[in-house]
């Protein structure tokens, strides 16, 4: 599901370059192509790392929640790195392909450098001392929307990075919302996560001051006249932050899973809410969008 993530970031891109008329399929496709594999190849890379140093091993939270193909034996080690190369290659050959079709681009490599830089070492250093909530920040907003806007159209634009940026928050606080949820056992492994780092009570204000900061950078972009009124769509998250985010994230994580609460679901707690806020933000997000477009079109 995670995947999806990306896909959204690319078609948040396609459609501000269809909006100034320079959107291009096929390049779409393939810029899209590259994201996915460039995604796929950081998950594989995190399972891999993590086992390798032992973090996954046991009772450890990412095999609670879901299988770990290491460490539940679905995967050998060399298969998992046969995988890992095989994503990457594709990646990176999306990206090269990108290179050479879109000659005079000269921010591409670049964007792909950064990229494959975040993609082999988010798990590690990145995640182990408070920078990998960043990273992502900056990979599914600025790199994703913004580079992804650049290679279409050729011309990098702030507005759009803020627009990424408004989209990207969403999954900052989901990913803040999973490192919440295991905090006590990051702590113990040494894996110092910025809500290891800030601790439980900042770590849950910080994802509400994200998602009221996605809010206000949606009204700003209208208010400057880049979106239109459509993208107020978004306020139709609202119920889900106020009677969901909100009340949750106003207490500490329980030691034990509440009677009324999912077995399947546990021990994500946390990480469950923000990703259904982040689901219905961004649906909101990319049909305000989709309806922006086709306004301007129509009056072009």
């Amino acid at each position: 599901m995670a995947l999806v993530l990306s896909f959204f970031s690319a078609t948040i891109a396609g459609l501000l370059a269809l909006r100034v008329g320079k959107f291009d399929f096929g390049i779409w496709l393939l810029l899209t192509l590259g994201l996915f594999m460039a995604h796929g190849t950081n998950n594989l890379i995190n399972d891999w790392v993590d086992y390798a140093k032992g973090v996954d091993r046991g009772n450890y939270f990412r095999a609670q929640y879901g299988p770990q193909p290491l460490e539940h034996g679905l995967l050998t080690q060399r298969q998992m790195l046969v995988y890992i190369v095989v994503t990457g290659a594709i990646a990176l050959a999306s990206g090269l392909a990108l290179v050479y079709l879109r000659p005079g681009l000269t921010l591409i490599l670049p964007l792909i450098a950064v990229g494959a830089f975040f993609v082999l070492f988010y798990t590690f250093p990145l995640k182990y001392i408070g920078l990998g909530e960043l990273a992502l920040l900056v990979i599914w907003g600025p790199l994703m929307v913004g580079g992804g806007y650049y290679v279409l159209t050729g011309a990098w634009d702030w507005n759009v990075t803020l627009a990424g940026l408004a989209y990207s928050l969403g999954v900052c606080a989901a990913l803040f919302g999973k490192h919440i949820d295991k905090l006590d056992m990051d702590a113990a492994k040494h894996i110092r996560t910025l809500p290891v780092i800030l601790g439980e009570r900042l770590a849950r204000a910080g994802v509400v001051a994200m998602i009221v900061l996605q809010y206000a950078l949606v009204v700003y972009l209208i208010v400057i006249g880049f979106f239109t009124l459509f993208l107020l769509l978004v306020l139709l998250s609202l119920p889900v932050f106020l009677n969901k985010v909100l009340p949750m994230y106003r207490h500490a994580h329980p030691q034990e899973r509440p009677a009324n609460y999912p077995a399947e679901a546990w021990p994500l707690w946390f990480v469950a809410t923000a990703f259904v806020f982040s689901r219905r933000f961004g649906a909101m997000y990319l049909l305000g969008l989709i309806l922006d477009v086709a306004w301007r079109l129509i009056g072009r």
